[in-house]
């Protein structure tokens, strides 16, 4: 092929394969390759070396034994539990929040639209650790905000049961709440985005069929809008099971997450394999559900 036809040939179709290819090597270089190399850590053996993981020798080539223990040993299971169970909530609340909010959005004018979404982005504009040292001074047992929660429990509860602060910290609580305000944004974005295409002619079409506004909610707006909140929830509840700071820094040292818990095998007890195993136990238990959601997804709109 001469150069003006390789030439030719190139501008149809050579970078028409580079810009769709670039995001599948992307993927295989910094996420596929990444995972296979965690995978094999996962199958070694630990030992006293650097790196404190081993093939062959005096050890087997392939040794199972980290999944084993994530089976049975009920510090791993309470790890996923607790994560499953915070995130879960996190995501729930994030939804009963963000869902009216996401929704006023889209009846507000242009002008206020604007405004309302600049300050649902605003918290990114700080520091991720910023934000969440600002919760641990609010729950803090001498901060207004815990003060002002006090006086409140104090005058709905009886005498008995007084307390001089609301315990906060270092709970599944704190978790939850600080994962509810972090991941908010996640929640409402997709909510607002799947909610702002919707037809307002057909509530307004309901209406006149004589139904009720919560009779429109729930058998007109809230059945459209189901692929945002799928999306939303993943959005909240796949990176807060596997969250690392705020469980550190607010949650409780005998109930950790699995996040915690991969930072402690790999840094404290220098348990590579076992880091790695729970790293590809946790990375399934999130990409299988969505691999399966995504296939029947496409499998029911291609059938319509």
């Amino acid at each position: 092929m001469s150069a003006g036809r390789f030439s030719r040939w190139f501008d149809r179709k050579g970078w028409a394969g580079l810009i769709i290819g670039a995001p599948y090597v992307w993927l295989l270089v910094f996420f596929f390759l990444p995972f296979l190399i965690v995978l094999s850590i996962s199958l070694s053996t630990n030992t006293p070396t650097a790196p404190p993981f081993s093939f062959g020798g005096e050890h087997p080539v392939i040794n199972p034994s980290a999944y084993v223990r994530i089976l049975t040993d009920s510090l791993y299971v309470r790890a996923f539990l607790t994560s499953l169970f915070n995130a879960g909530v996190a995501a729930l609340l994030c939804l009963l929040v963000g869902y009216p909010m996401a929704l006023g959005l889209t009846r507000v004018s242009t002008t206020w639209r604007n405004v309302f979404l600049m300050l649902v982005i605003l918290p990114f504009w700080t520091s991720f650790l910023l934000r969440v040292y600002a919760w641990m001074g609010l729950m803090g047992k001498n901060s207004w905000f815990n003060g002002l929660l006090t006086d409140a429990w104090n005058i709905l509860v009886p005498m008995d049961w007084a307390v001089k602060s609301v315990p906060m910290m270092h709970s599944n609580f704190a978790v939850v709440l600080v994962m509810v305000y972090t991941y908010l944004p996640f929640m409402i974005l997709p909510l607002y985005a799947s909610l702002e295409r919707l037809d307002p002619v057909l509530d307004e079409a309901a209406m006149d069929l004589g139904s009720r506004p919560a009779q429109v909610f729930r058998d007109v707006t809230l059945p459209q809008s189901v692929p945002g909140i799928i999306a939303g929830g993943m959005l909240v509840f796949i990176p807060a099971a596997g969250e690392l700071v705020i469980p550190t820094l607010v949650g409780n040292a005998s109930q950790p997450m699995i996040g915690r818990l991969i930072s402690d095998e790999f840094g404290q007890a220098r348990d590579w394999p076992m880091a790695s195993a729970i790293a590809v136990a946790l990375l399934v238990l999130m990409v299988v559900p969505t691999m399966l959601y995504s296939h029947f997804q496409a499998k029911a709109e291609g059938s319509k």
